[in-house]
């Protein structure tokens, strides 16, 4: 069983790289230790990605260490080139504002803000106010362009075309990291593995300009057993906002994961102990939607409440043929040959529609919807993840429903 919380954090599966993982474990096990994670306000909401930061802030903050958030008002002016092919979108003052007024209601679910326990900083606060010559002379000096541009953020953009904005990004990040030092003692920053070129910057920093030891750590990225980030669906990403993606969908994306994914997601997603994680990731079979439902049980609770969490999993078992009334819907059969198809032609071969013509007007109306999701398009595809126990559901208009089961 972990004792240090950073043995928590590597039994977890959360840590991907750690530039000195014996003196990071001894100083969280011996001080109060202030550490922060960037979060860049390029939208009105946190995503799914975001969230196993939050879950690490929370594990830190509960082992008594103090988190600052640090939301990009400054940076997210420039754009993070980090994974991306293109440049990002500049964002205006009114709108990183709002971003980060909306980022604060969600990271409470998480972190305890209350008497300083934990920081909201913004990083405009500090980076408009530079002078551009003072910055060159005083931290310029430090960066070799050779080695910003070997890191792997600059490389993916090279081919495209790096633009001199962004070329800046890591300097911005690495002196965010040498004020937070400076002003709050801050000695460890976190964050995906797609930035630790970025974060190894600012330990760099520190040590060049303060001689002071700073430390940083990567999380593992939130992939599927296919590699594939998880958190994308079909009409875009999984928000942690209701009005983007609602509890009901939220807690369906969880139930309805892979068997591969079940113990990986329960670890970094839940605080379920690691005895329960072990024995639910256990399960085979059958037995493993059982795992599901704990998990998505489980998430959607954190983001959403308990009250929110029990509609959606009450929700769900009514219409995959729990407690609701599932079993008296008409039933259409769909071969698995069948899967990769057109809805459109799916429903009317099997007589939810009377004509492929209805079917463009329902659909074109928004009149039909899979699974309590709206089919926005007559070009859309029934995939094998639309199914859920080997059931979906389609409501045409607004009072019929049919079951869909997934045949051989």
């Amino acid at each position: 069983m972990a004792t240090s919380v950073y043995d928590t954090l590597v039994e977890r599966g959360y840590i991907a790289q750690c530039t000195n993982e014996e003196e990071v474990r001894k100083l969280l096990d011996e001080e109060k230790v202030t550490f922060y994670i960037g979060f860049d306000p390029t939208a009105d909401s946190l995503h799914v990605g975001h969230y196993v930061a939050l879950m690490v802030m929370s594990h830190l903050q509960k082992a008594g260490h103090r988190p600052i958030c640090l939301v990009g008002g400054g940076t997210g002016t420039v754009g993070d080139p980090s994974g991306r092919t293109d440049m990002r979108q500049v964002l205006t003052d009114e709108v990183i504002e709002h971003n980060c007024n909306c980022f604060k209601k969600q990271m409470s679910r998480f972190i305890d803000f209350s008497d300083d326990k934990a920081l909201l900083l913004n990083n405009g606060d500090w980076l408009r106010k530079l002078n551009y010559i003072d910055l060159l002379r005083e931290v310029g000096a430090h960066f070799s362009v050779n080695r910003m541009l070997s890191a792997e953020c600059y490389k993916e953009r090279w081919e495209r075309g790096l633009t001199f904005l962004e070329f800046n990004y890591m300097v911005m990040q690495a002196y965010d990291f040498y004020t937070l030092y400076q002003t709050h003692n801050n000695k460890i920053q976190l964050g995906g593995d797609d930035q630790w070129s970025n974060i190894i910057a600012g330990v760099e920093l520190i040590r060049r300009k303060k001689g002071g030891a700073a430390y940083g750590l990567t999380l593992q990225l939130l992939t599927k057993s296919d590699g594939k980030k998880m958190g994308k669906t079909a009409s875009g990403a999984l928000w942690l906002d209701p009005e983007k993606t609602s509890p009901y969908d939220f807690y369906q994306y969880w139930r309805n994961i892979g068997d591969g994914d079940v113990e990986k997601c329960l670890a970094r997603l839940t605080f379920l102990p690691m005895d329960e994680v072990r024995r639910l990731g256990a399960f085979k079979d059958e037995k493993i939607n059982e795992a599901k439902k704990i998990l998505a049980y489980e998430v959607t609770k954190l983001v959403h409440g308990q009250e929110e969490a029990e509609k959606a999993a009450q929700a769900a078992e009514a219409l995959f043929g729990g407690a609701g009334n599932a079993d008296s819907m008409p039933t259409v059969v769909v071969a698995k040959a069948k899967l990769g198809a057109k809805l459109l032609d799916v429903l009317a071969e099997g007589g939810v529609f009377e004509s492929k013509g209805e079917g463009k007007r329902l659909i074109t109306q928004n009149g039909v919807a899979l699974n309590d999701n709206k089919v926005d398009s007559i070009e859309a595809v029934l995939n094998e993840s639309d199914f859920v126990d080997g059931q979906a559901i389609v409501k045409k208009g607004k009072k019929k429903f049919y079951r869909l089961q997934l045949g051989e």
